[in-house]
């Protein structure tokens, strides 16, 4: 049975200063969120879980049910206090069933070939590799490229300078229903959450390891994310990019029908 993936698009998106899946960057002005579902469904996965919020949610919704396909499996799922992503998978519970399914965010296009690696994962039918093992997650914050390659955090902490060709995690992961208990557990543990003190999926991952294991899927597939407005055209010109070399198709949705 092919996996579910849930799209994270709850966040208010207040560094942006709109609704970020809603952006326009793809060649003929498709959404963020229409690239991220299109690549997921022509990667394998079966049906799109958007969990949503209540300020940004309705117009994304409106957006959903008058552009999408009719042949594309979408359902709602509401996070109504922005209380971090933890507690934004477990309000898609209820809509992703009893089996494994992915979870990524709703401003990253990932790109058909991740997508496809980790459905095909989550459905059983790749081998796993015992030196995968995830070991560890270093959530970094405030870095910036050097010039020469590498990069720097300005986080505060060590190491300051990080590897070029350190393992990056673009918050795409795959998830057992089983898992929900961590995720619970750490809703828990944080009771009185808010937006200010969020609780983060790659946290909990990481203090999950002992007794959750993870696999790491390494893949060399490009991810562009919009975080700033400045990004807007950066991200369309590298899309129309992909176009052109033919790695991705200058029409969405060719797996819905």
């Amino acid at each position: 049975m092919s996996p579910s993936l849930v799209i994270l698009a709850a966040g208010r998106a207040r560094r942006f200063g709109g609704c970020k899946p809603l952006a326009p960057v793809g060649p003929h002005g498709e959404a963020v969120i229409d690239l991220v579902a299109s690549d997921a469904l022509a990667g394998g996965f079966s049906t799109i879980v958007l969990v949503l919020g209540p300020a940004t949610g309705p117009a994304i919704r409106y957006h959903v049910e008058r552009t999408w396909p009719s042949s594309v499996d979408v359902r709602f799922a509401l996070q109504e206090v922005p209380m971090g992503t933890v507690n934004a998978v477990l309000s898609a519970s209820d809509h992703v069933g009893d089996q494994p399914y992915g979870v990524g965010n709703a401003d990253d296009v990932y790109g058909q070939a991740a997508c496809a690696q980790l459905a095909t994962h989550l459905a059983g039918s790749s081998p796993t590799n015992a030196d995968g093992t995830l070991l560890g997650v270093d959530e970094r914050r405030s870095v910036t490229a050097t010039g020469d390659g590498g990069f720097v955090s300005a986080d505060g902490l060590e190491p300051a300078q990080l590897a070029p060709d350190s393992r990056v995690s673009m918050n795409l992961w795959g998830f057992t229903p089983e898992f929900h208990k961590e995720l619970q557990l750490a809703m828990d543990a944080a009771e009185g959450a808010s937006e200010e003190a969020e609780v983060l999926l790659p946290e909990v991952v990481a203090q999950s390891l002992q007794t959750s294991p993870f696999m790491v899927l390494p893949t060399d597939a490009s991810c562009i994310g919009v975080t700033h407005p400045d990004d807007l055209g950066l991200v369309q010109s590298d899309l129309n990019r992909q176009v052109g070399r033919g790695e991705r198709p200058a029409k969405l949705w060719a797996a819905a029908g």
